[in-house]
């Protein structure tokens, strides 16, 4: 509801500062919602498909931003910039009324609390799993902040095939999403390591195979592809260690992305401004990836001197929970 109110309210912003106010209220909802919607999916199905349902949540946002961001830009280049707005409110009191509709009411917790919640944070697995996160998917950001001069500047791609490069993109983000369940099959935490690893490979090919047109689409669907598979994965994760307090780290894991954003574009814009050329973001990306698989591996480290985690309901699961490399 604060989501649809926030985008209304954009749209019938009279000024700029009551447009940011509008924008700030559209954006307060993001991590909970997508933390709680992860949370939601995974009690809907078995306990060795949780995965696959959190990676059906972040396939739909995915699949938003390859079919959403065009279209709203074409509705307000010809109608006017309120209407994208008027139009997100709209789909947003919708979603609101069909999951009022058809998702099944779950039982209310009595134990959860706000401290039970923040409780979570003194567990160091979690930091752990945050911290793989915010480092290891800060590369791909380092990269993709810049990907358009890239493209234009290394890949000699006209100004105009930046859409369809960045539909490429997002086609691979969907597909990685969609992915991550089956990769997670073998275990969560392998899968972490093995999705770092192909993290790292990708972003060290980047800046060589971009200066070709047919290896700068195929390395820019594996950007999008395979920093999206992790995402659920870590979602599961944290989920794993947080115990009773899902709901604010399912919700944090969000915001280590935005970090991770933030972090990732500072980094590039450094050795931009040092003169390096635009291959080199990504070979800071390629040192943030090993960083975060360096602290995967002293998550997984933890866990075998405490034992798995989840206990005994996690023996024999296939999706293997806290399954280590």
């Amino acid at each position: 509801m604060a989501f649809a109110l926030g985008n209304v309210s954009s749209a019938l912003a009279s000024s700029y500062p009551l447009l940011m106010i509008a924008r700030f209220v559209s954006g307060l909802p993001h991590g909970a919602f997508l933390g709680v919607a992860a949370l939601l999916a995974a009690s809907l199905v078995p306990l060795r498909r949780r995965t696959w349902a959190v990676s059906m949540v972040l396939a739909g946002l995915t699949t938003a931003n390859v079919v959403g961001v065009p279209v709203t830009t074409w509705v307000g280049q010809r109608l006017g910039w309120q209407y994208p707005y008027a139009l997100v409110g709209v789909i947003a009191l919708v979603t609101l009324v069909a999951t009022r509709r058809w998702v099944p009411p779950q039982p209310h917790e009595g134990q959860a609390s706000m401290r039970a919640e923040l409780g979570a944070l003194k567990r160091l697995q979690v930091w752990l799993a945050l911290l793989i996160g915010t480092v290891g998917f800060g590369g791909m950001f380092a990269t993709y902040s810049y990907i358009a001069p890239t493209m234009t500047t290394l890949g000699g791609f006209p100004d105009g095939a930046i859409p369809v490069v960045l539909a490429i993109y997002g086609v691979g983000m969907t597909a990685g999403a969609m992915l991550a369940g089956r990769v997670a099959q073998r275990g969560v935490m392998r899968g972490i390591v093995l999705s770092l690893v192909a993290v790292a490979m990708v972003l060290g090919a980047f800046g060589f195979a971009v200066r070709q047109p047919v290896t700068a689409v195929l390395v820019v669907f594996l950007l999008g592809l395979v920093p999206s598979i992790l995402v659920p994965m870590l979602q599961t994760r944290l989920m794993d260690v947080a115990r009773e307090g899902q709901s604010l780290a399912a919700a944090l894991n969000h915001s280590t992305l935005n970090i991770a954003n933030a972090l990732g574009a500072w980094l590039g814009s450094l050795v931009l401004s040092a003169g390096y050329g635009y291959e080199w973001p990504s070979r800071i990306g390629v040192v943030l990836a090993l960083a975060g698989l360096v602290v995967a591996g002293v998550s997984v480290l933890v866990d075998r001197r405490r034992g798995p985690v989840g206990g005994p309901r996690t023996q024999g699961d296939p999706e293997r929970l806290s399954g280590a490399p």
